[in-house]
């Protein structure tokens, strides 16, 4: 029997709150990656690991509460624990390895693409990871062309965001980065909804695992606690606001030569004229 599902239950709130949730972790997300440029080697690791836990945090999060939305009428929906959170956990180090291989490799040319590709892989996984956390008296069944569709949109939108947070050109730039990667997982997300249908078995057999309320706490707690810390180390580091290097004066870097007008002083100074000195003539006793 064909399930009836509804994924809008309570209308706009749901999607809207799942996008604004995926844009704070990624726009947070992409400006430590911004800021692990700046700064040198032995910070850049932590910077960067931040960064893959903001962004894992939100689109996880973004998730929940869409899926709070997620209706099929006569089958109650319940949660297996262990793979949600193992869901969250893939979503961290998917695109932790995409934001790692940006940040340190850059973000052009191949370096891009792998990195955007693997978080754009790991926003996927992520999805359909939770997706089979859910237990109900159903089969679900995905249509393979929209699950590839699904899967494309968060790898080239997941790489433009990537692009857009190497440019290093200040706060809004990462804004707009963190928009894009928010616009990634929404619409991955929805792609993939869209593929789904769901075939009620219509038995009367107990499903296991946890109800959506009982996940409510953990889920949303944890993560917005943790992106709201996140949020309050980038509001007060004034390099992450401004997105500007400091610059060190040339001739402080080593190897490189002094200032011109340094050379210029020393050149003058060859020049100047020359104090005449007076021939005195010696004392001899006869001067005396």
């Amino acid at each position: 029997m064909q399930g009836t599902v509804d994924g809008f239950s309570y209308g706009l709130v749901t999607p809207l709150v799942a996008y604004f949730m995926a844009c704070l972790g990624g726009a947070l997300g992409l400006r430590c990656t911004t800021r692990s440029m700046l700064v040198a080697q032995s910070w850049r690791p932590g910077w960067l690991a931040l960064g893959s836990a903001a962004i894992g945090s939100g689109i996880w999060t973004m998730h929940f509460v869409a899926m709070m939305g997620f209706t099929v009428r006569g089958a109650p929906i319940h949660y297996d624990k262990a793979m949600t959170f193992a869901s969250l956990a893939v979503a961290i180090v998917m695109v932790g390895v995409g934001i790692f291989i940006v940040g340190y490799r850059g973000p052009r040319g191949t370096a891009l693409f792998t990195g955007g590709t693997v978080t754009g892989l790991g926003i996927a996984s992520m999805h359909y990871l939770g997706m089979a956390s859910m237990s109900l008296d159903g089969k679900l069944e995905y249509d393979t062309v929209t699950v590839g569709v699904s899967v494309a949109i968060a790898m080239g939108a997941a790489t433009a965001a990537l692009w857009a947070a190497g440019q290093v050109r200040g706060f809004l730039w990462s804004v707009g980065a963190g928009l894009v990667m928010g616009l990634a997982v929404s619409g991955m997300h929805y792609t993939g909804m869209a593929a789904l249908s769901v075939h009620l078995h219509g038995t009367a057999e107990p499903i296991t695992g946890g109800s959506p309320a009982s996940l409510l706490a953990p889920m949303l707690i944890g993560p917005l606690a943790f992106l709201l810390l996140a949020g309050v180390v980038v509001m007060f580091d004034p390099l992450m606001v401004m997105g500007k290097p400091t610059v060190v004066p040339v001739e402080h870097k080593p190897g490189i030569p002094a200032h011109t007008h340094a050379r210029h002083s020393a050149h003058r100074l060859q020049f100047r004229p020359r104090r005449t000195v007076e021939h005195r003539g010696s004392r001899t006793p006869q001067n005396r």
